[in-house]
């Protein structure tokens, strides 16, 4: 075997144990869509990790291109990932694809007659020839390996392009990923939630969301799948509306940050202004008119309080802690029912939190 083909099937290799593979549905791809069509218009597009032969993401807005006013459609793949993966076709070549629309009157357009060109090199999204084809472009849209978030979306950032992309919800703790939807650089798209994707052969069957349909086709279903751009929107700038009002009772301060605790993003009060620590999913629903986010639990973001030696208490039955720095906590009357931590007293641990802050309306 060469040492070209010896390092390709690595890489593949490498992909194939990441389970980076995850092909977007077509209705997927025109529900987000439809709502920046604005954004297209006159501009060049570019798919980065998309096979034209078999990218949904190709086929819309090919088909579409007219419709949307593209200027240009560009896609790429790494080596035929997808041909490869899903056909194991060994073949030695990147490709890439260059759409300005319909040449031949039948508003159908087809991949063969618009010519697949080879890359000289793998095409991966950080190789210098797909790089100067991301200098072109506009906009960038793709489902980019999951394993790669950060770097792929900090090599947007450094190119300063617009972007809507498919990524997992667990990005939004990554630091780097945080920090821009904290600058307001980056932030959560209009669909979210429940994605079903294709996903290769080789991936192994799963107890729960996995199938196999009638054509032997492999699927997987994610429950935090979403969106991420820099793209405007309406949604973003609708006001949450608030209907609760702060009561002490209702809304315990954390023992260890100087915040208040909203389990439910529909329980904000309408009347407090200080800083209120809420479920991740706020995002789903943030106007950066209406508040301010200020930091993340178990980030750098001030603590009142750490904690030295404690002891987990399940159901009131001691055990070894192997917890470190503890999240959002607060205090409990007693070590009853459910999980939790002798720090000197009782105290509880709360999921992940997102610090924000009402801004003062106009």
């Amino acid at each position: 075997m060469t040492e070209t083909k010896v390092a390709n099937s690595s890489l593949v290799g490498a992909r194939r144990a990441r389970e980076d593979e995850f092909y977007t549905q077509l209705s997927d791809i025109e529900r987000e869509v439809k709502h920046y069509k604005k954004h297209f218009k006159d501009k060049v597009v570019y798919l980065n990790c998309d096979d034209p032969r078999v990218s949904n993401f190709f086929h819309y807005f090919s088909y579409n291109f007219e419709k949307l006013g593209l200027k240009k459609l560009i896609a790429t793949c790494y080596k035929n990932q997808e041909m490869d993966l899903f056909s194991q076709n060994d073949s030695e070549h990147a490709i890439y694809l260059e759409y300005e629309g319909d040449r031949n009157g039948s508003g159908v357009p087809d991949v063969e007659e618009i010519g697949i060109k080879s890359l000289k090199g793998d095409g991966d999204f950080r190789s210098a020839e797909s790089i100067e084809l991301l200098k072109q472009a506009d906009i960038v849209v793709t489902n980019p390996p999951f394993s790669l978030f950060r770097e792929y979306v900090a090599q947007l950032v450094k190119y300063e392009k617009q972007f809507l992309i498919v990524g997992n919800q667990n990005a939004i703790t990554y630091t780097e990923i945080f920090r821009l939807i904290q600058e307001n650089k980056i932030w959560l798209g209009v669909t979210s939630g429940q994605m079903e994707f294709r996903v290769p052969d080789y991936y192994e069957p799963r107890e729960t969301r996995f199938w196999i349909d009638e054509q032997g086709q492999k699927w997987r279903s994610l429950g935090n799948a979403c969106w991420f751009t820099n793209l405007d929107t309406k949604k973003r700038h609708e006001d949450l509306i608030l209907f609760k009002r702060y009561t002490p009772d209702e809304y315990p301060r954390y023992d260890n940050y100087d915040a208040i605790d909203v389990s439910k993003i529909a329980d904000i009060p309408m009347d407090y202004d200080g800083v209120m620590g809420v479920p991740l999913t706020f995002l789903d629903k943030y106007n950066p008119d209406q508040f301010e986010i200020l930091g993340l639990s178990g980030t750098d973001y001030p603590r009142t309080k750490t904690y030295g030696k404690k002891e987990r208490v399940v159901d009131g039955k001691r055990s070894k802690s192997n917890t470190g720095t503890l999240g959002c906590v607060v205090r409990t009357d007693s070590f009853g029912p459910g999980t939790h931590f002798d720090v000197g007293y009782p105290v509880k641990q709360i999921y992940k939190r997102l610090f924000i802050r009402r801004k003062e309306q106009a």
